[in-house]
């Protein structure tokens, strides 16, 4: 588990980084950004299950097709998810069952 959480957050920081990248490409970047936006929403659909990856890939889309490519979204994700959240991996709790014979 160790081991995908953290590949989660090199994956995001670099999807983050080519987000990034397009406002540093004068004339082109804007459009590219047009090609990046789904496809980056698509991807953090599927780095992040549920409702909150629906969220996210809401959110990722918006900042991505609006100028405020500044934002690391999907890092931002990986800390709410593994840092924040208040959602903690439930513990199992052995249970003692007594047997009459």
């Amino acid at each position: 588990m160790k081991k995908e959480k953290f590949k989660l957050l090199r994956k995001g920081i670099l999807y983050d980084l080519i987000g990034m990248s397009t406002a540093f490409i004068p004339f082109v970047g804007p459009f590219l950004d047009i090609i990046w936006a789904p496809y980056a929403a698509k991807k953090m659909s599927d780095m992040y299950e549920g409702t909150q990856g629906k969220i996210a890939s809401v959110i990722v889309f918006l900042e991505e097709i609006l100028p405020l490519d500044f934002i690391p979204t999907f890092t931002l994700m990986w800390l709410y998810t593994f840092v924040f959240s208040s959602e903690k991996t439930p513990v199992p709790q052995p249970i003692e069952v007594e047997v009459n014979e």
